[in-house]
């Protein structure tokens, strides 16, 4: 049976390879590495080497307590109600690598190679890194719309060939050819595609300003991250009040000032009739 990645990466271990080399030979992060020496129980007591010779004996442990068959205890049901933060059960636990944090080795028994070395990663993860990760990710995605949505004039439209229908033709040569019959086409028009990414852009400032929230109770208060949250905050609200500006008060349902836009952004009916011709088929 082929060994897997974290078996070949413990005998390398063992030859006394350093985490950094291990990482780089198997295509895996520092951390992974760790969590397998953890998580694995790799161990080099015991393993020979060039400066000893022999095996490395174990000095045996001093026993502790009553003697054997000793009654001290006898009938004492011990601490019934312990302190929160009560240790005594420390070290006392589990082995290391032992399936019962995994429900039975589900994960282990289900899940490829390569997740169970994704989920070690994020398990050695800070939270508050991973959470200022998010943060990263929703703000250049709301800065990236403000690219993509971008409306030039309110004359501007995107005439879009949504399904087509097509006959073939073979000539005398067996040249094939494909030619049109029935064309679908989507308008979208300068009002529609701006209030539609106004509306995304509200939900999307709503979402990362509650990311900053978090992170703003969680971070020390001398965390350097913080500067660059007040920034995003000030252009969050900078943009927050452009929105309410063009779509009204918010506790109105937006209707009067939405249709107010729509109609101050609506083209020319002559100018879509130049550009897409007549609604009946007419150039």
């Amino acid at each position: 049976m082929t060994k897997q990645k974290h078996e070949l990466a413990e005998l390398d271990y063992m030859k006394k390879m350093k985490y950094k080399d291990i990482a780089e030979k198997y295509g895996v992060s520092l951390n992974t590495v760790k969590s397998w020496k953890k998580r694995h129980g790799w161990n080099r007591e015991g393993v020979h080497t060039k400066d000893k010779k022999g095996c490395t004996q174990k000095e045996e442990p001093k026993k502790k307590g009553a003697p054997y068959k000793n009654a001290n205890a006898a009938g004492n049901r011990g601490n019934t109600n312990p302190k929160l933060g009560n240790k005594n059960a420390v070290g006392h636990g589990a082995p290391t690598g032992n399936d019962n944090a995994v429900t039975h080795g589900f994960f282990r028994k289900h899940f490829p190679e390569e997740v169970m070395e994704l989920m070690e990663e994020i398990a050695a993860k800070d939270p508050l890194d991973m959470l200022w990760e998010n943060i990263s990710i929703q703000y250049v995605a709301i800065i990236r719309a403000q690219r993509l949505m971008f409306v030039e004039s309110k004359e501007e439209m995107i005439k879009e060939l949504k399904k087509s229908k097509s006959e073939v033709f073979q000539d005398d040569k067996k040249a094939i050819t494909a030619i049109p019959i029935e064309e679908e086409y989507e308008f979208q028009f300068a009002w529609d595609r701006h209030a539609t990414f106004m509306n995304a852009q509200s939900r999307a400032m709503s979402t990362l300003s509650s990311l900053i929230k978090q992170f703003d109770d969680l971070a020390n208060k001398d965390d350097k991250r913080r500067m660059e949250l007040e920034q995003m905050r000030l252009d969050i609200e900078k943009k927050k009040a452009e929105i309410t500006v063009l779509t009204g008060d918010e506790d109105d349902d937006n209707a009067e000032a939405i249709q107010d836009f729509l109609k101050a952004t609506a083209p020319d009916p002559e100018n879509i009739k130049a550009v897409f011709g007549d609604v009946n088929g007419e150039d």
